[in-house]
């Protein structure tokens, strides 16, 4: 694929009633990111394929609803989140022999943006990337093919917010099982980080410093390295940075991690 421009997430600045700053991201041109970096290993050739510009088509393969399944969903959301950031257009498509409904619906609690019906759908293929999610050993059209390890053990009832953080914390091409340690850890993550982020908020704004935005860039267009993008955020939650800086980072990064970080602001007393 050819280059992309991308878009930065500096603070709209909105108050509580109690006067202090609280923030909201908007997006402004970000300079600094113009080239093609993103890169996807080609299940197929076990190559790197650099991202492009121009309308990208996403295709979820998935034979029917389990926790494979909704993860394979779950790593074409991200894929699409990614490449939007990039600036690359991208329309979401899901191929599914059965459980169509029950696919939607589970991947909706997950915080998946909704698929578009049929490999027909949206402007044609010409002078376009079409990119393909299976699990693994599952058939897809020629073209890029993104493999995603299966899922084990995913209860039911648990939350999905949760799930979903639990689901991201491994690489796509690596299984995970999802047993009561994992979601434990993944609850307690998200609960602190979600706290965190409504506490920052209520400080002066400051922007993302360049050095973790490039750690975070960096790591995502790595084939999705999405637990390399926790692992910043992590660093930053320990760091000394202003909080201000802090919650824009986490705001940023949630563009691709979609948790809903934000999700608290306004709650604190």
């Amino acid at each position: 694929m050819s280059g992309y421009v991308t878009r930065a997430v500096p603070a709209v600045g909105l108050r509580h009633p109690d006067r202090n700053p609280c923030h909201l991201p908007a997006h402004d041109p970000d300079p600094a990111y113009a080239h093609p970096v993103l890169h996807i290993i080609d299940a197929r050739t076990g190559a790197p394929v650099p991202a492009r510009r121009g309308p990208t088509r996403v295709e979820a393969h998935v034979p029917g609803y389990d926790g494979t399944a909704l993860r394979v969903l779950l790593v074409a959301d991200v894929l699409a989140r990614a490449l939007e950031i990039g600036g690359t257009p991208v329309w979401s498509l899901l191929s599914a022999e059965r459980d169509r409904a029950e696919l939607r619906a589970g991947a909706a609690a997950l915080g998946v943006r909704p698929f578009e019906d049929g490999r027909d759908s949206g402007p044609g293929t010409g002078g376009s990337q079409v990119v393909h999610v299976a699990g693994e050993g599952g058939a897809t059209p020629d073209g890029v093919r993104v493999a995603v390890a299966p899922v084990t053990g995913a209860p039911e009832g648990a939350d999905p917010g949760v799930l979903r953080l639990a689901l991201l914390s491994s690489r796509h091409g690596l299984p995970v099982r999802l047993d009561a340690a994992a979601l434990s850890e993944a609850d307690d993550t998200l609960v602190r980080w979600r706290r965190a982020v409504a506490a920052w908020a209520r400080e002066p704004s400051k922007p993302v410093p360049e050095d973790v935005r490039g750690e975070l860039r960096t790591a995502w267009e790595d084939d999705l390295d999405v637990p390399g993008v926790l692992r910043v955020l992590r660093r930053v939650e320990a760091s000394d940075l202003p909080a201000g800086a802090r919650f824009e980072t986490y705001a940023y990064a949630d563009r691709l991690l979609g948790l809903e970080l934000t999700r608290d602001l306004g709650t604190l007393a």
